[in-house]
């Protein structure tokens, strides 16, 4: 199995930045397309962020667009999630996933992933 970890969560207040970083370890990581999901208190989980394997073209909510940008090391088997501008609404638990099923092409759904993280928090106070 992939394994994914994802770090930097903390608590910030609105209006500052926050860095998340993912490493993943297992398979060919350059061939796998990620994305970022996060996920309140009593809701579902719900899209973030993602970017294609091949030409790392990259897709966002229309709630994040602007604010936060993903980006890539293959190098580093890493992937990252800078956030700026950060409101108390993008409180959450932030995962990361990998996907095989999506053969290098990018998704925004729950089921495009079979790899997981185990999340960090991130919590904006106002």
């Amino acid at each position: 199995q992939v394994q994914l970890v994802e770090s930097g969560g903390r608590l910030v207040q609105a209006g500052d930045s926050l860095r998340l970083s993912c490493a993943a370890s297992g398979r060919t990581f350059s061939n796998y397309p990620m994305g970022w999901f996060r996920q309140a208190p009593g809701k579902e989980r719900e899209f973030v962020a993602t970017m294609t394997s091949s030409d790392s073209k990259t897709y966002y909510s229309d709630s994040v667009k602007g604010r936060f940008t993903i980006s890539r090391d293959n190098a580093k088997n890493s992937v990252y999630l800078q956030m700026n501008s950060l409101k108390p609404e993008d409180t959450a638990v932030y995962y990361c996933a990998a996907s095989n099923r999506l053969r290098g092409r990018a998704g925004a759904s729950l089921m495009d992933y079979e790899y997981w993280g185990q999340g960090t928090q991130v919590t904006v106070s106002s």
